[in-house]
């Protein structure tokens, strides 16, 4: 390792660090790789977390590139694919809603999550749908636009009920003109772009216009446009000023957990925010720290900056930043620079702002404060159910925060489409992207017992032997969602298996089967326990559970609908309704014809407009 160290050129470049397993432990950028590496082996860490990493590491991997700006990206996004150990990590979530105006001779407001094309109008992101379908509400009622799927507008023979109520003009029924529909569309444009004073002005000019011409009724419903936005506009919490686009970052650290809050600002009007938790906080503040004292930095950055600028460098690599950042702490300028190159927006970030900005940094602050004190709050809980559970039941364990449950359940509807379920409780929450479906095939309908012995059998055959080479860890124990029977069949297979049947447990339903009766069955011989109906630890069993059958019958629903129709991928497709797919595979003969057929084709059938047909399309291919 040393001589390979020793090797390595003075350029920039990303570093990795792996264990004996090949698990990633971390990843580093440098502006001198050698410089950078050599010094973690130079130095006696002693028992810190940076000295447990050093121990672990069995090899490097390293990558030179260009340029500072390059190793920040190839960092990031090293970091978000292989999610190392002793790195700040953030969900990798982009999926914000949009509000869109489609494309039309008539144009919709919808609500829409997904990628953006050009061929609508697309304006956000929006920080939550609750956002979204606000400001839907607020152009209707100011500029009147449909909001009705095409296939609703184009066979409508009289107005809506939101006509009614002025929420729209009835375009479906020619109760506006095309022309002056486009102007309204071309006003709600403008003021999402946040030109809203641009538009009342625009809106005067028009009312005066018919007024001098004699159209008083025109006029009157420009006054009533008119009347509309300056309410809208009078009840905007927050008056952002001459910001048009703008996010405002908040970071918060406390007992070895951080939350960042990111409000948004867009088009001039605060949106509102939404928090954001990163793993290994603790550990990777310890390895960032000391990599300070490596380079002989005066003033350290503070464990938030580090927050903060993973936050930054993780959330906008693929773009959507906007030019303004308001921030709680410092970030480095180079990193700013290096997004600036790779989004191609220049980025500005405020730290310690005046007036207005200082006003919402403030209420960004106070948002992750308070995001992280429910956070802490309901860790706490959690760690209480998990412990009460590991009492009740007298389990040795050593560390609460590695406890591990795994939970199968089995799923059918008359014996047709089984499907077996294994959901995986783990540092004191469900771990989702650990869970398993197993399809179960040559087995007798309806029979649960078959079912469980053959999940349970692939589930552990391959995981008993990678455990018994210490290349694997088993579960603290197996929870089966049954009584006396399917405990004895997952006694049978861990017999066969070698595995402890103390390791086994079930949940046998209460007399009645009434909530809260639940009893717990045990393989190895041992009393049935009743945990008790407030029990914490029977709140966690049972979220377990749960859970288990949730996993189980969506799975298995997902299952059956393609069986019996094929028609599971059309089911995702907004205005393909039961009808339109009925007639969509009974055109076609099934889901495969339709991902074959044309967009010509598609809009053959009886009530699949152009439009749709090109939706079916995208989503098929």
């Amino acid at each position: 390792m040393l001589a390979e160290v020793a090797a390595l050129p003075g350029l920039p470049g990303v570093y990795r660090y792996f264990d004996a397993q090949g698990t990633v432990l971390y990843v580093g950028k440098a502006r001198n790789l050698k410089k950078r590496v050599s010094s973690y082996f130079q130095k006696n860490h002693g028992g810190t977390r940076i000295g447990h990493m050093v121990t672990r590491i069995a090899r490097l991997e390293t990558t030179v590139v260009r340029s500072e700006a390059e190793a920040l990206l190839l960092e990031n996004n090293l970091i978000k694919t292989l999610h190392p150990r002793f790195n700040i990590l953030f969900r990798d979530d982009k999926s914000y809603p949009y509000l869109k105006i489609a494309s039309h001779a008539f144009p919709r407001l919808a609500y829409y999550r997904g990628a953006v094309d050009k061929k609508h109008r697309y304006f956000g992101p929006y920080p939550s749908a609750w956002a979204v379908k606000e400001s839907i509400q607020l152009l209707q009622k100011v500029f009147r636009l449909r909001t009705c799927e095409d296939t609703v507008f184009n066979n409508r023979t009289r107005p809506c009920l939101l006509y009614q109520i002025k929420r729209c003009s009835g375009p479906c029924v020619g109760f506006i003109s095309p022309e002056d529909y486009a102007r309204d569309v071309a006003h709600a444009e403008r003021f999402l772009l946040g030109e809203q004073q641009e538009v009342m002005d625009t809106l005067q000019a028009q009312m005066m216009a018919h007024a001098e011409k004699l159209e008083f009724e025109q006029a009157a419903e420009i006054r009533n446009q008119l009347g509309a936005l300056s309410r809208v506009l009078h009840q905007q919490a927050v008056d952002t000023g001459s910001d048009r686009d703008a996010d405002i970052l908040a970071v918060k650290v406390q007992g070895g957990r951080a939350c960042v809050n990111l409000a948004m600002v867009r088009g001039g009007r605060h949106l509102g925010d939404r928090a954001y938790f990163p793993t290994h906080v603790e550990e990777a503040a310890a390895v960032a720290v000391d990599e300070d004292e490596l380079q002989e930095v005066c003033e350290r950055s503070s464990v938030e900056s580090r927050v903060l600028e993973a936050f930054i460098a993780q959330h906008y690599l693929d773009g959507g930043v906007p030019p303004l950042l308001v921030v709680s702490h410092p970030v480095d300028k180079s990193l700013l620079e290096a997004l600036s190159v790779q989004t191609g927006v220049k980025i500005n970030a405020v730290h310690q702002p005046r007036e207005q900005r200082r006003a919402w940094l403030e209420m960004a602050v106070k948002g992750a404060e308070l995001a992280l004190a429910r956070l802490l709050a309901e860790e706490g809980s959690q760690q209480a159910r998990t412990r009460a559970l590991v009492e009740a039941l007298d389990l040795s364990t050593e560390d609460l925060d590695r406890f591990r449950i795994e939970c199968f359940d089995i799923s059918h509807t008359a014996g047709e489409a089984t499907q077996a379920s294994c959901v995986v409780f783990e540092n004191h929450k469900m771990q989702n992207a650990q869970y398993r479906r197993y399809n179960i095939e040559g087995i007798t309908g309806g029979d649960d017992y078959a079912a469980m012995r053959q999940v349970l059998t692939r589930r552990y055959a391959k995981l008993a032997e990678a455990a018994g080479k210490g290349e694997a860890r088993l579960p603290d124990f197996v929870l089966v969602d049954g009584g006396r029977g399917q405990v004895a069949m997952a006694r049978e297979v861990f017999e066969e298996l070698g595995l402890d049947l103390g390791l086994i447990v079930g949940v046998e339903k209460g007399e009645g089967r009434k909530v809260g009766l639940e009893e717990l069955v045990f393989a190895d011989g041992r009393e049935k326990v009743y945990l008790g109906r407030d029990s914490a630890a029977l709140m966690l069993v049972a979220q377990i559970r749960d859970e288990a059958h949730r996993f189980a019958i969506t799975g298995m629903r997902a299952k059956r609908a393609s069986v019996r129709t094929g028609g599971s991928k059309l089911e995702d497709i907004a205005g393909v309704g039961p009808k339109k797919r009925a007639r969509l595979l009974q055109r076609f003969g099934g889901l495969r014809g339709v991902a074959q057929a044309s967009v010509d084709d598609l809009a053959t059938v009886d009530g699949i407009s152009r439009e749709l047909a090109e939706e079916i399309y995208k989503a098929l291919h």
